[in-house]
């Protein structure tokens, strides 16, 4: 779930870059205003106990406001995310923000401030009110307005500074230009929270097929060097015919062709909710170059899978395989299988060992029925993820 503060002074473009959020990340709108205007035309029980404090000239209490809020995100559980407009307006209603995001199990990812100085804004609702015929857009008020944000609001933008979460954004620039930045700063937060898992282990051990498994369940992208090389074979590309010569002449494809093919999947691959490495990394120079591509695309890993199987186990699978429709060129004799499984060992466990000293391998007994294991690895992302939060 993506959650989005909104920040600006009256006449920084918030209206325009909200349509623009909404639109393009799927969220939900918030306004304190708005809401509280649905609950009173609705006459619910929150709104009634709103009308009679304004009818007495009181302010609409905290108290009130929460519920609503809460109300509004428990009433939109489809949405991606929600967009806060006019929320926090104090330091206390921060306080109350977090709260409430902590019992509904979430959190407040991003505060986005468009900033612009004092004498823009007036220029800017000056400007508008030759067109609104709006009362309070008098310079007297307007100036009373940006005093008023600018007291209330220095305090939030604290609270959120001192816990790393805001980010101000210049408010003089063009609206595509302003839009633009606010983009960056929410791709980069969505590239935080990607579920990226590589998945090892030999060939036999169900790798493909539960990387494939997990991806459909997350909804991750899939990312098989061996299934995309096929892929430019097929095509007929022009890096496709330069595989097809290394295979025919029973050459290794070399790191700058897969280097390439993974970087496109990984920009080609629109609002990904992760990515899901299978086939690579295969050596240990590979492991560097991957560490590489993960920080050149602002990427981390979140999981790394070890499918477990022993040895006597694997040749029976892969000998099996031979005779189906899945089977692969090294299927092809006990001989090849018995190489292809020690070329694995020599290259691919120190690939292994090294990521043992940085992250956390889950290893995973392999020899369990498909559906067992798959659903030890589940509770162990599903695990890690509620950890995380």
């Amino acid at each position: 779930m993506l959650n989005i503060a909104l920040f600006g002074p009256p006449g920084a473009g918030k209206g325009t870059q909200s349509e623009f959020l909404i639109e393009k990340y799927k969220l939900f709108y918030i306004s304190t205003g708005d809401a509280l205007r649905k609950e009173l035309k609705e006459e619910t029980e929150l709104g009634l106990e709103a009308k009679s404090i304004i009818e007495q000239g009181g302010l609409v209490s905290d108290e009130i406001i929460v519920q609503i809020i809460e109300k509004t995100i428990k009433n939109n559980p489809e949405a991606n995310g929600f967009l806060f407009d006019g929320f926090p307006r104090t330091y206390v209603q921060a306080y109350i923000l977090e709260g409430l995001m902590i019992k509904l199990d979430t959190s407040l990812n991003s505060l986005i401030s468009i900033e612009v100085p004092e004498e823009e804004s007036v220029k800017r609702l000056l400007e508008r009110a030759k067109t609104s015929n709006r009362s309070d857009d008098n310079e007297v008020v307007i100036r009373t307005r940006l005093k008023e944000y600018s007291e209330k609001t220095l305090p939030v933008l604290k609270y959120y500074k001192d816990k790393g979460i805001y980010t101000k954004v210049d408010g003089t620039k063009g609206i595509s230009e302003v839009t633009t930045d606010i983009e960056e700063i929410i791709e980069e937060e969505l590239s935080k929270n990607l579920l990226n898992i590589a998945m090892f282990g030999y060939p036999g051990s169900g790798r493909s097929s539960q990387a494939m498994k997990l991806a459909e369940k997350y909804d991750l992208e899939y990312v098989s060097t061996g299934r995309m090389l096929e892929e430019e074979i097929e095509k007929e590309s022009k890096i496709g015919k330069r595989i097809q010569n290394l295979y025919e002449n029973g050459k290794l494809v070399p790191d700058d062709i897969v280097v390439k093919l993974i970087e496109n999947k990984i920009i080609n691959t629109k609002h990904p909710k992760g990515f899901i490495f299978k086939g690579f990394p295969r050596t240990l120079v590979q492991s560097y170059i991957f560490d590489g591509i993960m920080k050149q695309h602002g990427l981390a890993l979140t999981k790394i899978f070890e499918l477990r199987v022993p040895t006597l186990e694997l040749l029976k699978r892969l000998d099996r395989r031979r005779l189906t429709d899945g089977t692969k060129p090294y299927d092809s004799s006990t001989e090849k299988i018995i190489d292809r499984l020690q070329m694995h060992e020599k290259r691919a466990i120190p690939v292994i060992k090294r990521y043992k000293q940085s992250h956390t391998v889950t290893k995973i007994d392999g020899t369990d029925t498909f559906d067992n294991v798959f659903e030890k690895m589940c509770i162990d992302i599903e695990t890690g993820a509620k950890n995380l939060r």
